[in-house]
């Protein structure tokens, strides 16, 4: 029996350790959506000379909205509240742009770039865009 309690015992200790740790980390539901999203309404065109807003949220849905759909060339200043301490999405990442910037609970972030190239431009948190959003530029 001493053989069988020395194979049991670290099983049963691994199996506690990854239900424990697996409860941590980032918090995105798994589920995929029944339908793909449609993508964010458009915000209204910013005045000559001034980026276009848009408003972001971190939930513990993630980035929301997504997508949101930009123009190439059109400059855009993201305007992001973290609402939740449940994610790990502490921070937007857009590396094509060197954007790494923290997001503070509950406390409004202004971030401005102007894409420059059409496509799908997905970003995220820190740890390997775990959570993330997309924005499509035209």
């Amino acid at each position: 029996m001493p053989f069988l309690s020395k194979i049991i015992k670290p099983l049963l200790a691994l199996t506690l350790s990854a239900a424990i740790l697996g409860s941590q980390g980032c918090t995105k539901d798994p589920k995929p959506a029944a339908e793909p999203a449609a993508a964010a309404p458009a915000q209204p065109a910013a005045k000559p000379g001034e980026p276009r807003t848009i408003a972001l949220s971190v939930t513990e849905k993630g980035y929301e909205p997504s997508p949101v759909t930009l123009k190439q060339g059109e400059p855009v200043k993201l305007v992001l509240t973290r609402t939740t301490d449940h994610t790990c999405a502490t921070e937007i990442v857009l590396e094509d742009y060197n954007i790494n910037t923290p997001l503070p609970l509950n406390q409004p972030v202004e971030v401005a770039f102007t894409p420059n190239k059409t496509g799908k431009l997905v970003y995220g948190c820190a740890m390997g865009k775990m959570v993330s959003g997309v924005f499509m530029v035209e």
